[in-house]
C-alpha cells in the first residue's frame, strides 16, 4: 500500500533541513564574501558549475532523444553533440581558470585517480563500487 504524503509536512522539512545561504539572500550573499575573501574566485566556480551542469544536460537531451524517442544517429546530431561538447569544455576551462590548475593537470589527476582504481588497467564492477577511503 502506498503511503499518502502531506505536502505540507513535506515542505515545512524540506524547508527545516535547508542551508540559510540557500534560503536567505544576507547569508547567500555572505557565503559569497566569505569565499571570495578565501581566494575561491565564486564568480567563476559557479560560472562553471551552472554551465557544465545546463551544458551536460543539452549534451544529454541529444542522446536521450536517439535512445528512446527516435532521434536517428546521423551527421547532423553527431555534429550537435560535438558542439554541445564544446560548451561543455568551455565551461571545464572556466573552473580551471577558477582553480588555477592546467586542463592537462585536471586530466593527469584523473588518470592518477582511475590507474589507482584498476591496477590492472581494466574496469571491473568490483572496483568501481567498492572504492577504497579517499578515492572520489
Amino acid at each position: 500500500m502506498t503511503k499518502k504524503i502531506d505536502f505540507d509536512k513535506y515542505a515545512l522539512f524540506v524547508d527545516g533541513v535547508t542551508s540559510d545561504s540557500s534560503k536567505d539572500y544576507k547569508s547567500f550573499l555572505d557565503s559569497i564574501e566569505y569565499l571570495d575573501g578565501e581566494g575561491s574566485n565564486v564568480q567563476r566556480l559557479l560560472t562553471a558549475a551552472v554551465g557544465i551542469s545546463a551544458e551536460g544536460g543539452e549534451f544529454m537531451e541529444i542522446v536521450k532523444k536517439m535512445l528512446f524517442q527516435g532521434k536517428p544517429w546521423d551527421e547532423h546530431n553527431r555534429k550537435h553533440l560535438i558542439i554541445e561538447l564544446g560548451d561543455v569544455m568551455w565551461y571545464v576551462m572556466q573552473a580551471c581558470k577558477a582553480l588555477d590548475v592546467s586542463i592537462e593537470e585536471v586530466v593527469a589527476g584523473n588518470v592518477d585517480k582511475l590507474k589507482k582504481r584498476y591496477p590492472g588497467g581494466e574496469f571491473n564492477v568490483y572496483q568501481s563500487e567498492n572504492r577504497k577511503e579517499g578515492d572520489l
